[in-house]
């Protein structure tokens, strides 16, 4: 595997999904299988709008020093990985409209063609608390993907969980529910300010 050629795709969807208010500074994270006991995922400090090498980790399942300067949702991507082999890529999100839906809902049905096609109803997770949610998260996040035989996961007022064995089909989904969501609440009239 070209680990140069990797580091470039996280890189380029990395600042897209920047541009597309995904992720925030300091804020999201993104990573890459790259041998069965290894990946790839950003620093806590990385600043996505200038994603580099630099801003990049190469993380072993046997944790050591390397593992205190990885984003803090390395544990959630290691359990991931270490127990759902069709993960290659992984990504912790929080888009605005999907994350502004799931706070009043418990499922989304998107009404329109694509995300009615692509996706389907997803089921909105309640963390129920948010004071332990990292101490639950790994966890948690792992097991619904496993019993929902389901690669995204909606949390509600935390955002969203995907993998993929591929980076662009993970993103595209993402760009749907995002779409679909957004629909959902001009539908509802909930942000009439859109249309200003």
């Amino acid at each position: 595997m070209n680990k140069e050629n990797l580091k470039k795709q996280l890189s380029t969807l990395a600042l897209s999904m920047f541009r597309k208010d995904f992720f925030g500074i300091y804020h999201g994270s993104l990573s890459a299988k790259t041998e069965s006991n290894r990946f790839i995922i950003n620093k806590k400090e990385a600043i996505f709008d200038v994603l580099n090498d630099d801003s990049l980790i190469e993380l072993y399942f046997k944790k050591d020093y390397r593992w205190n300067q990885a984003s803090i949702d390395a544990k959630i991507h290691f359990s991931i990985y270490s127990q759902i082999s069709e993960a290659k890529f992984v990504c912790f999100t929080m888009p605005p409209f999907t994350t502004a839906y799931s706070l009043d809902h418990n499922i989304i049905s998107p009404k329109d063609y694509f995300g009615n096609r692509e996706i389907g109803s997803i089921e909105i997770i309640d963390p129920k608390q948010f004071e332990d949610w990292y101490d639950r998260a790994q966890s948690e996040i792992t097991l619904y993907f496993q019993t929902n035989k389901t690669n995204i996961v909606v949390i509600r007022g935390y955002g969203v969980y995907a993998f993929n064995r591929d980076i662009h089909e993970m993103a595209k989904k993402l760009a749907i529910l995002e779409k679909s969501c957004r629909l959902l609440l001009l539908e509802n009239d909930k942000i009439d300010f859109i249309l200003d």
